[in-house]
C-alpha cells in the first residue's frame, strides 16, 4: 500500500508491505529524492524494569549521497553527531505514547537508503516511525508526525531544503498528535517569543495533514495490538507502605539540600523496608521488596505534586516562580585563553574558552556535504556530578544533545570571521548537577566568552521551565529541580537574550501540550531568562579589551593563487620551513588568504616578511636588489625575488658600448635593476640604467635597430636561442639542476682551450 500528499515544496508518500516484511512493522518513506527505510521490531519478553528498554537507531549510509566511506576498511563509520542528534530527537517525541505497563524490548532503526542533498531526512524518518509503529502489533497510542519550520524575509516555510536552512531566520523541528504538541527543538536569531509560538501552531495544523495521512494506512493495514501484562499492586501491602510512610515523606517537601533530601528519603526506604519484614502478615508477600519501593516512589510522586498545586510549595521551598541563588567568576585558569564558573543552586559548569585559527575548524560530513565550523562547544558530564559511580566512556547522546542546545543559543550571537577571525571552542565541564545543566553551560560559556575577549553582540543566558498538570490544574515551575523534572510532565528550556530567544528545547511525559500553555511558559522563562542575565553583567558584562597573552595573534593577507604552490614548495618544504624557523603557524585558503598565528607579534611580523618575498609579484617599472646568478655573451640574470630571474641585456648594462656583461656585473654581485617588460610566459626585461635614474621613456625597448640602444635585435635573438637550449625556468631547484650540468660544459670548454693555448683556466662561475 501506498499513500502520498503534498508537503512543502515536495511530494511526501509512504509506502508498507514491499520490503522487511519480517520486521513487525516498516515503511518506505520517500521525501524528494531522500528514501528513508523504517523498521520496528518488539521483543515477546517482557521485562521486569523500572524503565522502558526504546532504542532509536538513526544511520545515513554513505552510498545515499553517491559516496564511498572514507575511513579504514571503507565500511560505515559509527553515528557521528548528527546521528545522534536525529536518533534522540526521535526517541524524544515517541517514548511519551507507549503504554506505562508496556515494557518489552523495542528497537527503531531508520535507514537512510537515499538523499538528494537537499531535503533532511529527519522528518521523513520520524514520519516513518509512527507510521511503521502504528501499522504494528506493539502498542503505541500514535499516529505523530513532524515537521521543521523555516523563515525568510518573514515568510513561513515548512520543511527547508539544506540551503534555506543556512538563510533561515529561525529554525524549529516541531513534533505532535493530533490534538496536542509533543517536542520542540531549534533556535532562532534572537526570535521574539510570540514570534516562537506562532510558528509552533501553524507547524501543528502541518502536522494534522500528516497525522490524517497516517490514519488512512492504519485503517487498512492494521494489526490488533499484543497484550501485555499489566501488574496490580496488591492492596494490602499498598495501604500498609502509605500509613507508614506519606507522613515522613511529606516533610521531605522544603529541603533545600539535594544529597540531604536523597539521604533522608533513602533512610525512609531503609526503615520501612525493615518494618514491613518484621510485622509480617500472612496477607503481605515478603518477597515484594520491589513492589515496596514502586510505593514509595509512587507516595514521593503525589507528594511533590499535590504541596506544588495545591500549596504552591516546591520541594526545596522556593514558590513557583522563583530561581534559585546564582553566581559567577570569570579568570579562574591562568593559562586558558578565557574561563569562568557559573553556580546556579547546585548546578554548576565549569567553562573554558579557547581560540584557534582556520585550520582548528571543526570539520562535519554529512548528506549534505562538508561544513566547517568556526565556533563550536562540547559538553561533559562525569558521573561525580551527581555522586554517582559509573564507567567512563566517550561522549553519550545526552552530552552530545546537551552541547548541540548550547552551541545553537551562542551562535547568533558570535561574530563573524570578519569582525573576528578566531576559531572559537568552549568546553563545559559540569562540575555538580541538579537540573538544567545545559542552560547554566550557556551562562558560563558567554562568560568565558567575555573573558577571552570575543566580542558578543548581546549576553545569553538560559533557564529551564517544568510544568505539574492533573486535570484542569497545572503549574510552570521557573528553574526546575532534578527532581521536578524526573516527577514532572515536562521539561521546557529556553535560551536568549533580552531581545529574543536563540534556541528551544522541550520534552513531555505526557500526551501534549497546547500552544497556549506553551506561550504561558515561555514568556515566564523570559522574565527569568532577563532576571539572570542582570547577575551575569554584574560579573562581566562586556569583553575583555586585550586577548590573552597566551592566545595567538592572527594576522591575515591575500597573495595571488598562483603563488600557493610557491609558498608551499615541494611536499610543503617551503611553508613548514617558515614556520619552524619564526615559531608560527600559517594557514592557506583556496582563494590565497593566508593566515599567521602565534602568540608573538614579532613571530608574525618575521613570517609576514618571508611570505611576502617567496609570493612577491614582479611589477613592471619598479626597482628591485638582486643577486646575479649567472651570465651569458648577451647579457646577465639576476634573481629579483626567491626563485624569480630577469635578464639584463648587454645593451641595458651602460650608458656606451659594452662589451661583455662580466666588464659590468660578476656572479654573485648585488645590483639595482628596474623591470622593463614581463611577458606572457612571465619572462622578466631588466634594466640596469634606468635602476641608474634614467627614464623608461628615454630607454629603448624595441626591436627596430634604428632607435638605438645597442643592437636589440640580436639582443633578442640570442635570448630566444638561449631559452630554446638551455630552457628558462623560475624554480631554483630547477636552475641548480641546470647551472650543474652547464658547468660540466664549462668544465670541458676549458680543457680543451688549455691544450690549444696553453692558457690558464678561468673560471666562469655559475651558467
Amino acid at each position: 500500500m501506498k499513500v502520498e500528499m503534498q508537503l512543502g515544496s515536495e511530494n511526501l508518500s509512504i509506502e508498507l508491505g514491499k520490503v522487511a516484511k519480517q520486521a513487525d512493522g516498516a515503511v518506505w518513506v520517500q521525501y524528494g529524492g531522500t528514501v528513508v527505510l523504517v523498521t520496528v521490531v518488539a521483543d515477546y519478553r517482557e521485562n521486569d524494569l523500572d524503565f522502558f528498554p526504546l532504542t532509536v537507531d538513526y544511520r545515513e549510509r554513505s552510498y545515499a549521497g553517491g559516496r564511498i566511506p572514507t575511513v579504514y576498511g571503507r565500511r560505515e563509520p559509527r553515528p557521528g553527531s548528527s546521528e545522534q542528534l536525529v536518533a534522540r530527537l526521535i526517541d524524544h517525541c515517541i517514548r511519551p505514547l507507549f503504554p506505562k505497563e508496556f515494557k518489552a524490548e523495542v528497537q527503531v532503526l531508520c535507514t537512510v537508503l537515499s538523499s538528494d542533498g537537499i531535503h533532511p531526512a529527519d522528518v521523513p524518518a520520524l514520519i516513518g516511525t509512527s507510521a511503521a509503529l502504528s501499522v504494528s502489533d506493539i502498542p503505541f497510542n500514535g499516529p505523530v508526525a513532524a515537521v521543521t519550520m523555516g523563515k525568510i524575509d518573514g515568510k513561513l516555510i515548512v520543511n527547508p531544503t539544506y540551503e534555506e536552512l543556512h538563510a533561515s531566520e529561525i529554525e524549529l523541528f516541531v513534533s505532535g498528535t493530533s490534538t496536542a504538541v509533543m517536542s520542540v527543538e531549534g533556535g532562532g536569531h534572537e526570535t521574539p517569543e510570540d514570534e516562537v509560538i506562532d510558528t509552533i501552531i501553524a507547524a501543528h495544523e502541518e502536522i494534522k495533514e500528516i497525522i490524517k495521512l497516517q490514519e488512512g494506512i492504519v485503517a487498512v493495514c492494521s494489526q490488533t495490538k499484543r497484550e501485555y501484562e499489566s501488574k496490580a499492586v496488591e492492596d494490602t501491602l499498598n495501604t500498609r507502605i502509605r500509613d507508614l510512610a506519606t507522613a515522613r515523606i511529606r516533610e521531605s517537601i522544603g529541603m533545600a539540600d539535594k544529597q540531604l533530601r536523597e539521604d533522608y528519603l533513602e533512610q525512609i526506604q531503609t526503615d520501612i523496608l525493615s518494618e514491613i519484614q518484621e510485622d509480617t502478615p500472612e496477607e503481605i508477600d515478603l518477597s515484594a521488596e520491589k513492589e515496596a519501593r514502586s510505593i514509595l516512589s509512587d507516595i514521593e510522586k503525589e507528594e511533590m505534586r499535590q504541596a506544588i498545586l495545591v500549596e504552591g510549595k516546591r520541594v526545596d521551598g522556593r514558590g513557583v516562580t522563583d530561581i534559585r541563588s546564582i553566581s559567577g567568576e570569570v579568570a579562574l585558569l591562568p593559562r586558558t585563553h578565557g574561563s569562568a564558573l557559573f553556580t546556579r543552586g547546585q548546578t554548576q559548569a565549569l567553562c573554558v574558552t579557547t581560540l584557534g585559527t582556520s585550520g582548528d575548524e571543526d570539520v562535519q560530513r554529512g548528506l549534505d556535504g562538508e561544513i566547517r565550523r568556526g565556533f563550536f562547544l562540547h559538553y561533559n558530564f562525569p558521573p561525580y556530578s551527581t555522586g554517582e559511580v559509573k564507567r567512563m566512556m566517550g561522549p553519550g547522546r545526552r552530552e552530545i544533545g546537551h552541547g548541540a542546545l548550547a552551541q545553537k543559543a551562542l551562535e547568533p550571537v558570535i561574530p563573524t570571521k570578519d569582525e573576528f577571525n578566531y576559531t572559537v571552542r568552549i568546553v563545559s565541564e559540569i562540575l555538580e548537577s541538579n537540573a538544567s545543566s545545559s542552560m547554566a553551560t550557556v551562562c558560563g560559556a558567554t562568560l568565558a566568552l567575555l573573558d577571552a575577549g570575543v566580542p558578543l553582540k548581546r549576553p545569553v543566558a538560559g533557564i529551564g521551565v517544568g510544568l505539574i498538570k492533573e486535570g484542569e490544574r497545572e503549574v510552570i515551575l521557573t528553574d526546575m529541580l532534578g527532581t521536578e523534572d524526573f516527577l514532572g510532565d515536562m521539561d521546557f528550556k529556553v535560551a536568549g537574550t533580552t531581545e529574543g530567544i536563540t534556541a528551544v528545547q522541550m520534552d513531555i511525559k505526557i500526551d501534549g501540550v497546547t500552544p497556549e500553555l506553551m506561550r504561558r511558559a515561555i514568556h515566564q522563562a523570559r522574565e527569568a531568562r532577563i532576571a539572570v542575565i542582570e547577575q551575569m553583567n554584574a560579573v562581566m558584562s562586556t569583553p575583555r579589551a586585550e586577548l590573552s597573552p597566551y592566545a595567538p595573534r592572527i594576522f591575515s593577507l591575500k597573495i595571488a593563487p598562483q603563488k600557493i604552490k610557491d609558498l608551499i614548495g615541494p611536499r610543503g618544504k617551503t611553508v613548514q620551513g617558515i614556520q619552524e624557523e619564526t615559531n608560527t603557524t600559517i594557514n592557506i585558503d583556496d582563494d590565497g588568504t593566508v593566515e599567521i598565528a602565534s602568540t608573538s607579534a614579532d613571530d608574525v611580523k618575521r613570517a609576514e616578511e618571508k611570505i611576502r618575498e617567496v609570493t612577491a609579484m614582479p611589477e613592471i617599472g619598479k626597482e628591485y636588489t638582486g643577486k646575479v646568478v649567472r651570465t651569458a655573451s648577451f647579457g646577465a640574470f639576476v634573481e629579483i625575488l626567491p626563485g624569480k630571474d630577469g635578464l639584463v641585456h648587454i645593451s641595458q648594462m651602460g650608458d656606451g658600448y659594452v662589451r661583455r656583461a662580466e666588464d659590468v656585473m660578476q656572479v654573485g654581485d648585488e645590483v639595482t635593476v628596474r623591470i622593463l617588460t614581463i611577458d606572457e610566459q612571465g619572462r622578466v626585461d631588466l634594466s640596469l640604467i634606468a635602476a641608474k635614474g634614467v627614464p623608461l621613456a628615454e630607454l629603448d625597448t624595441s626591436s627596430d635597430p634604428d632607435e638605438g640602444g645597442g643592437s636589440p635585435e640580436p639582443r633578442d635573438q640570442n635570448r630566444s636561442n638561449y631559452r630554446e637550449n638551455r630552457p628558462y625556468r623560475d624554480s631554483r631547484d630547477n636552475r641548480d639542476s641546470r647551472d650543474r650540468r652547464n658547468n660540466r660544459y664549462d668544465n670541458r670548454d676549458n680543457s680543451r682551450d688549455s691544450r690549444n693555448r696553453r692558457s690558464p683556466r678561468i673560471p666562469k662561475g655559475r651558467f
